[in-house]
């Protein structure tokens, strides 16, 4: 027969796990609130670039100020459905499973909502316990802070190339001047840089980023005339 002390345990652990799960969601939760009206100071990726060494460019520009082209520009390159889904597109990621599964160049099926929680909240990398972060910060995103203000961080706080966060940064890196007026072009190339940034530059590209550049820039008008970026306007 098992003994009271013996029995108590799992009580304990069970209480003690509650407990931590309560702590989690009320951060979680204060913490995603926060960030709605906060910029994110700093996150994760910015910190790895520091203790690697690298210097942290980052300058801070609403969306209402960035240039229409930019958000247009990540719609086309990384989320067509932003607008219409509510932070994950299932369509999307089954997609990219096929294209992966026949060999083609690997890609993922992140809408930006998720990678917006991913660079605001947690660290790089895969693996099932960070993607299981990301789909409940997703969906708190999605929830408290609204596409408009998902747009505004992503474009804030998205690494666009080594040590260089955010599309104003980028802007004052690669074109000498600000994300408030932005060619298609401009934008588009960006956005190309936006997948790799420590690959990818929006200067004079070549190759895969030239060509993916150029297919993005075709796509800004798409995504305008079909309203495809009505959620921000």
């Amino acid at each position: 027969m098992a003994s009271p002390s013996s029995r108590a345990w799992p009580r304990r652990i069970t209480s003690l796990l509650s407990r931590a799960a309560i702590w989690f969601v009320a951060v979680s939760l204060i913490w995603v609130a926060i960030y709605r009206v906060v910029p994110p100071p700093i996150t994760f990726t910015m910190i790895g670039n520091a203790i690697d060494g690298r210097p942290i460019t980052k300058d801070w520009m609403s969306l209402s100020r960035i240039d229409p082209n930019m958000a247009r520009a990540a719609i086309g390159g990384e989320d067509w459905n932003f607008c219409r889904h509510h932070g994950f597109d299932f369509a999307a990621i089954q997609q990219a499973m096929k294209e992966n599964e026949r060999g083609r160049r690997i890609r993922g099926g992140s809408t930006i909502s998720q990678q917006t929680a991913k660079n605001a909240f947690l660290w790089q990398g895969g693996g099932f316990f960070r993607k299981g972060l990301e789909t409940w910060f997703t969906a708190l995103i999605e929830l408290i802070w609204g596409k408009h203000r998902i747009m505004e961080v992503y474009l804030n706080i998205a690494e666009t190339g080594i040590g260089t966060y955010g599309a104003n940064a980028g802007a004052l890196r690669y074109f000498r001047h600000d994300a408030s007026h932005l060619s298609t072009s401009e934008a588009a190339r960006i956005a190309a840089v936006l997948p790799q940034p420590k690959k990818r530059e929006a200067v004079a590209p070549s190759g895969f980023t030239r060509r993916h550049g150029n297919k993005i820039a075709g796509r800004v008008g798409v995504v305008k005339r079909s309203a495809m970026d009505a959620c921000l306007r």
